[in-house]
């Protein structure tokens, strides 16, 4: 069983405001539970950065490679404008 830890660095160029920095990872963190992972927001004070934690499980290695490249086709079809990056770490 391969637990796979992942966060999703975001640059929100476009934001002016906390209040639209959670308008925008909320709707992130909703398109993920659509993958069934376990999804948190912990980002800073600072508005025009974000950070989203999630994790899930695959019962080998190379299904976590395929499931996290399913995820990050998902983010840059839906919020192509937004810049991310995705670090993960398999466990």
């Amino acid at each position: 069983m391969i637990i796979c830890s992942c966060i999703l660095h975001l640059e929100l160029p476009y934001v002016q405001s906390l209040k639209g920095r959670r308008s925008v990872t909320n709707s992130m963190k909703e398109k993920l539970k659509a993958f069934n992972v376990s999804v948190m927001d912990i980002s800073g004070e600072y508005a025009k950065e974000a950070d989203i934690a999630f994790v899930f499980l695959s019962p080998n290695a190379l299904k976590a490679t395929q499931y996290r490249e399913k995820i990050e086709q998902m983010l840059e079809r839906n919020f192509s404008e937004y810049h991310f990056e995705l670090e993960y770490e398999e466990i």
